[in-house]
């Protein structure tokens, strides 16, 4: 143990990252080379040393995996700052802890669910032939070890049998937790992340997940636990502590979702639907069908497999416009009037729709506001119906809401949470924020990554709600000889375009957090007054305790609230924010178009505003942190992390071009550096490639030589 410590010590003194970061990555590391529970792991940790990992060992090691806006959530690995079973266990422990703590000494349940992940390591991070505990391990070997965690504390389990090869998605596991009683819940899923992830999504007995304080007292807890108790399977399922997930359950998550409609009558919709490798087709497909619409299953992507193998970038992500590309090109075939996806755990949808003589895909802003439209427009409403959406969702949804008579709450902290802690506000005290009412009086919640609430019953989002009533608005758009698209214009005509460009930047590791934390603080401390040429009219920080969120709650709220706002006057705003769930910063730009001016010159006009003011504060951002990024690389896929687009900027592109040149075989050195980039690296580098050309101008013949490796 000495000697791999003092390797790590001397390793990690060679890193540019915090201090704090190395001590406690240190003191981490020698408690998991000596405790028993630990000890499968020390083989790897020391082969890792042996190699000079140092980067790897030091974000392996220098927190435990935090609770973000969407739970716990990470890459699976050896250490504290990884998903493993030791991880994995100690979370569950504390909660067993946590739920005693908060609903005292008499029967306790939970429901268990699981998504379609197993460990693979896909992105070739540890040494071959070095025992690896973590190698193969699925999110269903981690539930039953859950399983086994809460039976041992006295907690009954709701969870599928063993054999089972169906899957029980976020949003049926929220509603099963209200329709079951239970007193919380637990997803393990990584829901739209990478294979090579997992994570541990703990809910609450309302459905929803822990806002602050609640989940900050949760994480200290779990911080606390020494030791772990567990029981097997076999022995727990006798006992009565683990108990199957009957049909009942299904079949009353499907009725909640049918009882949405807001036009039983309008089911002439086509749709064509990928599962991305998830669960979805226990969701949505399930759902349209049993309301009547023709739904047709993508069949490369509907096997329930966790290394994603069909889908572009290995990302399963409906955000992805390339993920639904299989299915829009059998909807071109079948004559489909609509395509949806979801990600593995089936809470966001993605939407593509038929418009002319091809298909035109929805962001998620554009999706939230034809829900929130239609939602509004048809079907019973009630007298005061109320709308919610987070802060860094499009004012286009708050204008649609407030245009069709809605009580709208629209300053809502990144996370379906706050959406859910809302709902408990109205039931409780029959307010939230300025709008009053109950709970029934909820029509639509939305977030801007593909998010949609539009059931009271279900406290997270839900993508099969969702995909019913825009089933059901494309019926009505067909039925007059109009598209989804054309509801999409409609909405633009009545209350105003707006355009909203988003910009992540992935920095991973300790080093990668260092500079999040760095950019942050500058900007705190030293706001600019001009972003792209345009004046900051007024600047918000949602961490200011004098603000409309009120003083600090606790460690999480301060991370929830790490959220700054750069108002532009009339033009528009910018948001910048640390996901919570992934190494990486979010960039938000939204610009208002005239109202009235006619649409064919104002979408684009806008538009390429919006981006030119998102790239522009990308490019300041990074240069607060000494990375000098030209505005063409930023177009390369957010799926690419900085670095890699540094590269990009300064070696892949002056090789192609000296490489072509000179006559030499610049497709085989392309190939050679592809790899480095991820999963389907041409596609994800293309975006910048163009833009080198837009941008840079270069000969057109050398243009057309670059453009053609990609």
């Amino acid at each position: 143990m000495s000697d791999v410590l003092h390797l790590a010590r001397e390793g990690f003194a060679s890193l540019a990252v915090d201090d704090r970061f190395k001590q406690a990555a240190l003191q981490r590391l020698a408690r998991w080379l000596t405790s028993p529970e630990t000890a499968e792991y020390v083989p790897m940790i020391t082969a890792l040393a042996d190699l000079g990992r140092w980067e790897l060992l030091l974000d392996c090691f220098y927190q435990v995996i935090p609770f973000g806006t969407g739970g716990r959530r990470g890459p699976v690995g050896v250490g504290p700052n990884r998903i493993n079973p030791y991880t994995i266990a100690s979370s569950i422990q504390g909660h067993c802890v946590f739920l005693r703590q908060r609903h005292g000494d008499g029967p306790l349940s939970v429901v268990v669910a699981y998504d379609v992940r197993r460990y693979q390591d896909a992105r070739g991070h540890y040494p071959e032939g070095v025992p690896n505990p973590v190698l193969g391990l699925g999110s269903r070997d981690f539930a039953e070890l859950a399983a086994g965690v809460y039976a041992a504390n006295g907690v009954t389990v709701h969870i599928l049998p063993r054999g089972s090869d169906t899957f029980v998605s976020t949003p049926e596991l929220s509603f099963a937790i209200r329709y079951l009683g239970a007193h919380g819940g637990l997803n393990v899923s990584a829901s739209h992340n990478p294979p090579d992830d997992n994570g541990a999504k703990i809910y609450d007995h309302l459905g929803g997940q822990q806002v602050p304080p609640y989940d900050e007292e949760l994480v200290e807890i779990v911080e606390r636990i020494t030791e772990v108790r567990s029981m097997p399977w076999g022995e727990a399922t006798a006992a009565g502590w683990i108990r199957p997930l009957t049909g009942d359950v299904h079949e009353a998550y499907i009725r909640e979702n049918l009882s949405r409609s807001r036009s039983p009558e309008a089911r002439s919709t086509h749709v064509v639907f990928t599962a991305l490798h998830g669960t979805g087709d226990t969701t949505v497909v399930e759902v349209l069908r049993a309301a009547g619409f023709q739904v047709t299953l993508e069949p490369t992507q509907a096997s329930h497999d966790g290394a994603f193998p069909n889908v572009p970038f290995g990302i399963p992500n409906p955000e992805v416009r390339q993920s639904m590309d299989r299915a829009v090109a059998l909807a071109d075939k079948v004559g489909a009037d609509l395509v949806m996806a979801c990600d593995p755990d089936a809470d966001r949808l993605g939407v593509v729709a038929r418009h002319g003589d091809g298909f035109r895909f929805f962001n998620g802003n554009e999706m939230a506001a034809l829900v929130v439209r239609y939602a509004l427009t048809r079907g019973p409403r009630g007298d005061r119906p109320i709308v919610m959406k987070t802060e860094v969702t499009s004012a286009l949804v708050s204008r649609v809401a407030r245009h069709h008579g809605a009580q709208v709450v629209d300053n809502l902290l990144v996370g379906f949470k706050y959406i859910a802690d809302g709902l408990r506000q109205l039931e409780e005290t029959g307010r939230f924020q300025q709008v009053t009412g109950s709970a029934s009086d909820f029509l639509v919640g939305v977030e801007e990554s593909h998010g949609v609430l539009v059931t009271p019953n279900i406290r997270d989002k839900d993508a099969a709600g969702a995909a019913l009533l825009l089933a059901e608005a494309a019926h009505h758009a067909r039925v007059a000889g109009r598209t989804l698209v054309d509801e999409l214009e409609a909405c633009w005509r009545e209350v105003g375009y707006v355009s909203n460009t988003l910009i992540s930047t992935v920095m991973r590791g300790a080093t990668g957090r260092t500079r999040i934390e760095a950019i942050q603080r500058s900007f705190r401390e030293d706001p600019p007054t001009t972003i792209g040429g345009h004046p900051v009219t007024a600047f918000h920080d949602r961490a200011d305790p004098t603000g409309p969120f009120g003083p600090i709650r606790s460690g999480t709220d301060a991370a929830s609230r790490d959220v700054l706002v750069f108002e532009l006057g009339e033009l528009g705003r910018l948001i910048l924010r640390p996901s919570g769930t992934e190494p990486k910063n979010k960039v938000y730009a939204e610009v208002f178009g005239q109202p009235g001016a006619p649409l064919d010159a104002e979408v684009p006009r806008v538009d390429a505003a919006c981006r030119a003011l998102a790239e522009a504060f990308v490019q300041h951002m990074l240069a607060r942190v000494g990375i000098a990024l030209p505005r063409w690389a930023i177009a390369v896929s957010d799926l690419v992390p900085v670095e890699r687009k540094l590269s990009f900027a300064e070696e892949l592109i002056p090789g192609l071009v000296q490489r072509i040149q000179q006559g030499q075989d610049a497709r085989a050195w392309l190939d050679a550096q592809l790899p480095a980039y991820g999963k389907d690296a041409a596609g994800l580098l293309a975006p910048g490639v163009d833009a080198w050309i837009r941008l840079t101008e270069p000969e057109p013949g050398l243009a057309r030589a670059v453009r053609s490796l990609f």
